[in-house]
């Protein structure tokens, strides 16, 4: 997707934002006239935009939400995001999940598009916002739902450090070629799961057991993903656990140990394909660098997941 359209009245921005981003509702914050503008680029469905705006509010309410899961299509219907605005100027507000939090320059905020926000914006502002299915977030989906709605990274080194990112990958992607934009939204994208893992340590002194275990164990998965035998059996007694206690680990994560191995192996091929360096690597060799030695059951599994076989999204990622 490359979107890059200004808006001048308040209809045709509501159109443009549900555009670039999920289904919105949006409300005027003052009489008189409108402009606002966003450029917006997909990098293999990493989300990187530039919000410019006069004051109004959005708003992703149930009824919305109810919409697109009850539709067979659309990129709201079956895929839940993360959003992560990096505020350049103006000031605003964000609501979810009980919390409010104040938007100032400078400020990281994390939103959940699966469950009701709203953002308001009381003057002219300006903002960068990235979009990203939160399966490519190495952390369990309700335990990120602690931080929305909270100063990300604040109070942390790391916070700076990935706000930093985020400017200078808004400036620096548009200028890139897809394959490159692509790997760098990635590496921002695993920068902000370390800084949500930072956070959620900070803010938990005494970590929860079956959280710490699935951190292990899902560390353990991400090490062994080019062992083709990685099965839950082989976790399960590299963890003296039992595969019953396995599976009741990854009870509310969104995934089964099984799904989750798929998952990683095919976020690994996807990046090595995507990857300019890795051009001249058979397509079969990346695959089986990652634990799936069968060409035909490595494709079926990666156009199940991508939309388009190995080689397909190659081509398209270095299209550019």
């Amino acid at each position: 997707m490359l979107l890059e359209d200004t808006a001048n009245d308040f209809d045709g921005w509501q159109g443009l934002v549900s555009d670039s981003f999920v289904p919105l509702d949006t409300e005027p914050q003052r009489r008189g006239g409108f402009r606002g503008r966003i450029s917006a680029r997909d990098y293999d469905s990493v989300v990187m935009s530039q919000v410019n705006a006069n004051p109004h509010a959005v708003l992703r309410t149930p009824e919305l939400i109810a919409r697109a899961r009850s539709q067979a299509h659309g990129r709201a219907a079956g895929t839940n995001y993360f959003k992560v605005s990096l505020q350049l100027d103006g000031h605003g507000l964000l609501i979810q999940d009980g919390r409010e939090m104040a938007l100032a320059p400078g400020s990281l905020a994390i939103y959940d598009t699966s469950r009701p926000y709203t953002l308001s914006f009381d003057s002219d502002f300006s903002s960068y916002v990235m979009m990203f299915p939160q399966s490519r977030v190495n952390l369990p989906p309700g335990t990120v739902g602690q931080l929305t709605a909270t100063p990300i990274g604040a109070d942390h080194q790391l916070g700076a450090v990935a706000a930093q990112v985020i400017s200078q990958a808004g400036a620096m992607l548009p200028s890139l070629n897809r394959a490159t934009g692509v790997r760098l939204a990635g590496n921002v994208v695993d920068l902000l799961t370390t800084v949500m893992a930072d956070e959620l340590s900070a803010a938990s002194g005494d970590v929860d057991e079956r959280q710490r275990l699935w951190a292990d164990i899902t560390d353990y998965i991400d090490t062994h993903l080019s062992d083709p035998h990685l099965t839950p059996s082989t976790i399960a007694s590299a963890h003296f656990i039992s595969v019953r206690t396995l599976h009741q680990i990854f009870e509310g994560s969104g995934e089964t140990v099984a799904g989750e191995i798929r998952r990683r192996r095919i976020e690994k091929c996807r990046l090595d394909l995507a990857d300019p360096g890795q051009r001249q690597t058979p397509v079969a060799a990346i695959g089986a660098r990652w634990g799936l030695n069968d060409p035909a059951h490595f494709s079926r599994l990666f156009r199940s997941a991508v939309g388009q076989p190995p080689a397909g999204y190659r081509r398209s990622v270095h299209a550019d």
